[in-house]
């Protein structure tokens, strides 16, 4: 059966809210969690960001499920403070914690007043790191001199299992690429013939592990209300794909946003009134391949969406679930 997380935003709310909503998740019936990792919004009107590490500390400590988080290591992190945070959250909580690795975006990275690299230094430079952690994990000292740099480093306080270290990657390209390193594989999306691409290649390039898809959704009483919560949240989702990684600041992204564009928010955003429709489009992201979904509202109201995933949107999509597996 299909496992259905709820994605806590970092970007949305203040830390002290959206740790109330990851307890909320667990009683509303999900399976497990992950949050994002930003220092910046995408925009000026989410107004937050708080430090993931210390938020996630919380809420393991006050749910019982799993929780992982999307991450990138290598500007922000360096790697050896990467993996001693890592190691103490699965020391502390054995089993339940997992992160995604990514190469990250300059929104979130170009605080350390370092260059920004291109796409495939930052990528090589990722491939440094999940060396570095593994072998920190296992108890090695670690000396790197790479695109990154470490110096007779070791972790102390290591869990009896290390961390999953999953991938994060948005197309089929990085996912395949992601195969040989990573133990299981985070995409975005709502789009069936997407997602199935870039499940598949990173299935085909021999990649291990579970295959999770975030979906973003606004899911309200009308249309126009949903479309309405999007535009205000989640407008970035219109900026050139090809921009989004090299942006520095919330106001960038909210003036090359398009959020009259109907069109451009629904590829970024499942937008939808009828809950009906959107058990069918979840349901079909798990016949395209998805082993996770997580769900992640993009309007502040988190205790409504709670509601209606307490009130018969989870067991919908896992009956949906089990009707295809049949």
């Amino acid at each position: 059966m299909v496992f259905i997380g709820f994605h806590a935003s970092h970007e949305q709310l203040p830390p002290s809210r959206l740790l109330r909503a990851v307890q909320g998740a667990e009683r509303a019936g999900f399976d497990g969690a992950m949050c994002s990792d930003h220092f910046a919004p995408w925009g000026l009107r989410q107004g937050e960001s708080g430090h993931a590490f210390s938020w996630l500390g919380a809420a393991l400590a006050t749910t019982s499920f799993s929780l992982g988080v999307v991450t990138a290591p290598g500007q922000r992190y360096h790697p050896a403070i990467a993996a001693q945070i890592l190691a103490t959250l699965a020391e502390m909580f054995p089993e339940r914690f997992w992160a995604a690795l990514g190469s990250g975006e300059a929104l979130n990275e170009h605080v350390t007043g370092d260059p920004w690299p291109p796409k495939e230094q930052r990528e090589q430079r990722l491939v440094e790191v999940v060396d570095i952690v593994r072998r920190l994990h296992a108890g090695d000292r670690v000396d790197h001199d790479g695109l990154v740099r470490v110096h007779d480093a070791r972790i102390w306080s290591r869990p009896a299992h290390p961390p999953a270290l999953r991938a994060a990657a948005v197309s089929e390209r990085t996912a395949a690429w992601a195969a040989g390193w990573a133990d299981g594989l985070i995409t975005v999306g709502h789009d069936p013939a997407t997602i199935e691409r870039t499940l598949a290649a990173y299935r085909d390039a021999g990649g291990r592990g579970p295959c999770a898809v975030q979906v973003h959704v606004s899911l309200a009483d009308t249309d126009a209300e949903a479309v309405r919560i999007a535009r205000d949240q989640w407008r970035h989702c219109t900026v050139p794909p090809e921009l989004m990684w090299d942006l520095m600041q919330p106001e960038d992204f909210d003036r090359l946003s398009q959020p009259d564009d109907r069109a451009g928010l629904e590829r970024g955003v499942l937008i939808s009134a009828d809950d009906g429709e959107t058990v069918e489009r979840l349901g079909a992201l798990v016949a395209a391949g998805a082993d996770e979904l997580f769900l992640h509202e993009v309007g502040p109201d988190q205790d409504a969406f709670l509601r209606r995933a307490a009130n018969g949107l989870l067991e919908r999509v896992r009956q949906t679930d089990s009707a295809t597996s049949r």
